[in-house]
Parts: structure tokens; sequence; C-alpha cells
């Protein structure tokens, strides 16, 4: 018992508690906002979201106290794992979206394996470049197919549009804090740009029709159609003011008025019955979390540990802004979840492990990282 009790303390101390404290209240938070858009809809949602905050707090603990290098040295594993839960989507997945399979169900329990893909990407791209700047040979060119392959085949088997941006936002930020030259990005942005017709035509209509809503009001003037959700969140936002119309009386929110609400529109929930001062409170909250993955990156002891942690924040910095930016109707709606507050069992205990990875990190944290590709 005292040798436990002794552990603990041990791990307290030593832990990022400032982070995991972040995390904590940002998901209680998240845990009311469920409550509140959900209590008069049918369904198990606060209790599964709980459940999964329970298990978010495990996968925290456990991933602080692994060493990110044991984990990335087999990449081999985490590739394979990779490919078979994104192909096994095809055959088992279910909850088709715009004829997409994002889940897959286990023992009556759906998981969307783009969530937990997430960790293992930036793991797997990160072990590569820093492969890539140690090693100046002819393995450094297998080390870049190898790079590329695994960035490739994610985004062709993820399945939904919002994942596949998140993927694509890691991707860059990660090479460029590498110290990547800017003019790559610039030969990369022109064969996207080239690409783009081919693309274009590959996403489905409703797909779109969904990016280009928010720019060309002639698409759906009325805001019935394609720019419903987005239209209604923005009422909600407004008519909730400054303090807010109170939690669980919310018009918007408890009539129904908002489709979804608890998923991907929770945002406007906050701005509806906490006003700008709830909805500013999550931004803050988020904001805190996203610059501590930075700090933690900027004092990280070596490549793998600073682009891992650069990975997270760059994961949480764009899915914030992307799900912020759909509620308000500046951005298209595809499909992303606010961190911690926004309904997802498999977002929330894969948000929690990503930031244990971040926490562990910290603790062994040696010397600052500096920028040295060339």
């Amino acid at each position: 018992m005292k040798r436990a009790l002794a552990a603990t303390l041990d791990y307290i101390k030593k832990a990022d508690m400032f982070l995991l404290s972040l995390c904590l209240i940002c998901s209680i938070f998240g845990l009311i906002l469920i409550w509140t858009t959900t209590r008069n809809i049918p369904g198990q949602q606060f209790s599964v979201q709980a459940l999964a905050l329970i298990l978010g707090l495990v996968g925290f603990i456990i991933f602080s106290l692994v060493d990110l290098d044991s984990i990335a040295t087999r990449w081999k594993f985490l590739f394979v794992f990779n490919v078979l839960i994104l192909l096994s989507l095809q055959v088992f997945g279910y909850g088709i979206a715009g004829g997409y399979r994002i889940w897959l169900r286990f023992f009556g329990v759906g998981i969307q394996p783009s969530e937990i893909v997430k960790v293992t990407f930036i793991i797997m791209f990160a072990y590569h470049i820093q492969y890539l700047k140690e090693y100046k040979n002819l393995n450094s060119f297998f080390a870049l197919a190898q790079l590329t392959v695994h960035f490739g085949y994610v985004l062709f088997l993820v399945p939904d549009l919002g994942s596949r941006v998140i993927f694509m936002a890691i991707f860059a930020i990660m090479l460029y804090l590498a110290g990547v030259k800017l003019r790559w990005f610039a030969l990369g942005g022109a064969a996207v740009a080239a690409a783009l017709p081919i693309l274009w035509r590959e996403l489905h209509v409703y797909q779109q029709m969904r990016i280009l809503a928010p720019f060309d009001n002639s698409i759906d003037p009325t805001n019935i159609s394609w720019n419903f959700q987005p239209h209604r969140s923005r009422i909600a936002i407004a008519s909730g003011q400054v303090t807010g119309q109170g939690l669980g009386q919310g018009t918007q929110t408890q009539g129904g008025g908002v489709p979804f609400q608890h998923t991907d529109f929770i945002f406007s929930a906050a701005g509806e019955e906490l006003g700008i001062i709830g909805a500013f409170l999550i931004l803050l909250l988020l904001t805190l979390i996203i610059i501590r993955c930075f700090y933690v990156a900027a004092k990280a002891r070596d490549t793998l540990s600073s682009l891992t942690c650069v990975g997270v924040g760059a994961f949480m910095m764009f899915q914030t802004l992307g799900n912020v930016g759909m509620a308000l109707g500046f951005t298209p709606v595809v499909g992303l979840v606010l961190p911690f507050f926004g309904y997802g069992g498999s977002s929330l205990v894969t948000t929690f492990v990503a930031m244990g990875l971040i926490c562990g990190v910290k603790m062994r944290n040696v010397s600052p990282w500096k920028r040295q590709f060339n």
C-alpha cells in the first residue's frame, strides 16, 4: 500500500498536471454540454462519453509512462495495424455517411478508426523524419519512400473528408517545423493545384456542395439544405449574446433546432446557453492545451519527441479551427468533432492518449530541441 501511494505521489510530482487538469476541465465541460444537448433525445450519449472519459484518463496515464522510442521503433507493426483497421471499414464498417463507412462496432460499441490512426500516423511520421535528419545515406531514400507511402495510404484509406483535411494539416505542420524549406511547400502546392480538378471529380456531390456553400450564397440561398446546420448554429450562437439563455434553457438547443448538435455543432450549444463567455472559455482552454503541446515540443530531448508533440498540437489546432469554423459558417461542414467537447468516445479516448504522449515527453525532457533540417 505504501509503495503504491509513493508511486502515485511520484507520478503526480513528475507528470504534467497542468496539461492533465486542462484536459479534465475540458472533458467535464464537454459532458455538461452533451447532457444539455441530448436530454430531450433518446440514447445513452452522456453515459458513453463518461465511460470514454474514464478510459481516456487511464490511457493518458499508461501512455505517459511508455517511452515513445519503444513505440516508434515498432513502426512496422503500426503500419500493418493502420492498414488493417482502415481496410476493415470496407468489410465490417457501418454508419454510411455519403456512401462511406466510418465506424466499426465491437460488442455494441462503435469505434471510429480514423481517430485512432491520427496518433499512430503522427508517431510513424515523426520517426521517419527523425531518421531522415540523422542519416544522410542511401537508406534515407527508402525512409523518404516509406514516409510518402505512409502519408498516401492514409489519405486513400481514410473515408471521411474531415479526417483527410486534418491529416494533410498534420503532414504540412510537421514538415515545416522539421525545417523543410518553403520552396518544397511551393512545389507541393503547385502539384496539388494541378491535381485539384481530378480530386474534385472524385468527391461526392454532397461534399462538393458543402465545400462551396459557405462561399457561394447562390448554392443554398434559403439555408434549407447545404447551409442548414451552419445557419441554425449561427442563430443559436447569436441568440446567446453575452451571458447565454441559461444551461438547459436554449431555444435552439432544447428544441432540436440544430441537428446532431451534440457532435459536430456542440460549440453552438455553448454559445446559446452560456453565451460569449462560455464560448470564449472553450476557446481559451483549447488554446492553452495547444500552446502546451508546442511548448513541450520546444523543450523535447530529440526530434522524435518534439515532432510527435508538434503533430498532436497541429491536429488539436486544426480540428478546433475547423469545428468552430463550421459552427460559425466560415468553413465547410466536413465532420470534425470539437476535441474534448463534442460527443465521440473514440475521439475522446484518442485525444487523451495523445495528451499522455505529450506528458511522457515532458517527463523525460533533458534538453531543448533545435531545428536541424537543411
